[in-house]
């Protein structure tokens, strides 16, 4: 699949919980819920920050990236793929994920929403 100009997406069933999975939402929407074990770079801090997704992320191995919607994370999905690394966008982001009820917690591990 792939969205907009060719970025590579997947659905929310491909994303298994021992994948590397990149939330780039802001502090706000991360705090109210997210996929636990997910790492968590804003959008904003995203280039400042580039190295910790490097460090993190399995070598060679896919990064799946996840915002609200899909629109965030296609850019960051972009940017990664530019880099040379293998990056997919998780298509409809959280929402998508809540909606097909995958867990979501908050900022304490508590279950949380997407907002």
């Amino acid at each position: 699949m792939s969205f907009g100009s060719g970025i590579p997406t997947v659905g929310v069933d491909a994303v298994s919980s021992d994948d590397f999975l990149l939330d780039v939402r802001e502090a706000d929407e991360w705090a109210a819920g997210h996929a636990e074990g997910a790492l968590h770079i804003p959008m904003s801090d995203f280039v400042a920050r580039f190295g910790e997704v490097t460090e993190k992320a399995a070598a060679g191995g896919r990064i799946n990236v996840i915002c609200r919607s899909g629109g965030r994370s296609a850019q960051v999905t972009a940017y990664l793929v530019q880099q040379g690394l293998d990056a997919v966008n998780v298509e409809g982001g959280m929402q998508v994920w809540e909606a097909a009820g995958r867990p979501v917690v908050d900022g304490n591990g508590a279950p949380g929403t997407v907002i």
